[in-house]
């Protein structure tokens, strides 16, 4: 009974060495289909980062070390490419956290007018136990609230407009109009003059909201501003309201004579107490 032919095992020979196995990233070498391509460098492998960071605490650099890390970081940069921000610290850098500033005695700091009048007003309260007293020069009105007067009522159905009260404070004159709600359609303007009606200007009142029962009233505000030269003693703004509605108009001029306010001096008292204590409004 005849063997087919036996294959024999051939040892390799002693000097031959097995080929070293080949990398994943060059496995397309095998492929006979595809072209063969290199393998990457290790450089081209992304650089690892950090996952956790810490960051010093300290202050930021001065804004001169700031400018120019911008200006070296712009000039590096080339076009195409994404800027990067860097932020160094002071105690990194090997820099002090504090800068001081030593004055000479002919470089004392300016100090503002304001505070310097505020600190003298806080030495004298600490030497007094009163309260201290101011003499204010500003526009006082000529008159009483017409709404606190008596018949105010009957005098807004007699003339169809009437004033209510005037504010004064720094920015200005306010006030309010009360105005009997005849037609939907109105308006309402403050007539005044700085000079004795040799010139004069008008400020266009804006309706509030309604009043009295039913809303058979409207109530109407105004503004003004001041200049500057009103505010010596003895200067006076005189002004007047009118009212236009369903075709016709109406005044109230203080029955004649214009509502007036003057400069006057005016006392003003401020406790102790918030004198000491409104010092850092200042700072």
């Amino acid at each position: 009974m005849s063997r087919g032919p036996s294959s024999a095992v051939v040892p390799p020979a002693l000097g031959s060495r097995r080929p070293a196995p080949r990398s994943l990233s060059c496995i397309s070498e095998l492929d006979g289909a595809r072209e063969p391509r290199p393998c990457r460098p290790p450089a081209c492998d992304p650089g690892l980062r950090p996952i956790m960071q810490r960051r010093a605490r300290s202050l930021p650099s001065s804004p001169e070390r700031r400018s120019k890390a911008a200006g070296a970081a712009g000039s590096a940069c080339r076009p195409g490419c994404q800027r990067q921000h860097r932020v160094r610290f002071a105690d990194a850098l090997g820099l002090e956290l504090a800068e001081v500033k030593v004055f000479n005695a002919g470089e004392d700091p300016s100090v503002p007018l304001h505070v310097l009048s505020r600190l003298a007003v806080d030495s004298d309260l600490c030497c007094s136990s009163q309260e201290l007293e101011f003499t204010l020069q500003c526009l006082v009105p000529d008159f009483a609230p017409p709404v606190e007067a008596p018949g105010f009522a009957e005098r807004l159905a007699q003339q169809l407009v009437c004033l209510e009260r005037v504010t004064c404070s720094d920015l200005g004159i306010s006030g309010t109009v009360r105005v009997r709600n005849v037609a939907f359609e109105k308006q309402v303007a403050v007539r005044y003059t700085f000079s004795g009606w040799r010139t004069a200007h008008e400020a266009v009142a804006r309706w509030r909201g309604p009043a009295g029962a039913q809303g058979a009233e409207d109530v109407f505000a105004f503004g003004f501003p001041v200049p500057p030269f009103l505010l010596e003693l003895g200067s006076r703004v005189h002004f007047a309201v009118r009212y236009r509605v369903a075709g016709a108009e109406y005044w109230d001029n203080n029955h004649g004579q214009d509502y007036s306010l003057t400069c006057r001096s005016h006392a003003l008292h401020m406790p102790r107490g918030e004198c000491e204590e409104s010092w850092i409004h200042f700072i």
